[in-house]
């Protein structure tokens, strides 16, 4: 499939069918991918943690949710076959940017107005998303309440200076309901990007 193809079709799928499994070859590819995403410094500040087997998925959803019953849209994620958890890692940023190369001689987390350790584990998760849709499946992004962080890193080992970014969940997709969301519409180019200084619209190429 053609790039502009895969971001054309690319959508946050959120019912799956439970009978199909991730073939393991596509497994694999998610986390080759992932692992190809930009990192400042080549830091790689991330570790993945894959959640394939269904007792596993079920500790990763007792950790994870309330003791009321699950919305439609809970109950929909809850049938992705393969969850991957994305971990960032700062201390990973920090010592890299101590290094001699990089000329900073402390690890002061005050030089970094943005935590690209999140960031760059957002975009490794955007390559797994996006590798889902090549491949014919379905992929969504979703974040975990802070509140059950603590069980989750208890349910899966998860080390103290690790910070859970979001999960990946995965599988072919089945019928589900459109987000209320994007009755918003998507913001036009013409809105968002600005040439030169913000403000300025910017001109597209047919625009001349």
């Amino acid at each position: 499939m053609e790039l502009h193809e895969v971001i054309r079709r690319r959508r946050m799928v959120r019912a799956y069918d439970p009978g199909r499994p991730v073939p393991d070859d596509v497994v694999d590819q998610l986390l080759e991918h992932a692992v190809r995403a930009p990192s400042a410094g080549f830091s790689q500040g991330w570790d993945f943690v894959v959640l394939r087997d269904p007792q596993v998925r079920g500790r990763f959803w007792d950790a994870t949710t309330e003791d009321e019953e699950p919305d439609a849209w809970l109950r929909g994620l809850m049938s992705a076959p393969l969850l991957v958890l994305c971990l960032s890692d700062k201390n990973a940023y920090l010592d890299r940017y101590a290094e001699a190369d990089k000329g900073w001689t402390d690890r002061a987390e005050s030089r970094w107005p943005v935590p690209y350790w999140d960031v760059d584990t957002g975009m490794a998760a955007m390559l797994m998303l996006l590798t889902a849709v090549d491949r014919g499946l379905g992929a969504c992004f979703f974040g975990v309440p802070p509140a059950a962080h603590t069980s989750l890193r208890a349910a899966f080992d998860v080390p103290a200076d690790r910070r859970l970014v979001g999960v990946v969940s995965v599988g072919y997709p089945a019928a589900d309901r459109r987000s209320p969301s994007l009755r918003r519409g998507r913001r036009p180019v013409a809105q968002v990007a600005h040439e030169g200084r913000f403000g300025s619209p910017y001109r597209t190429a047919r625009e001349g």
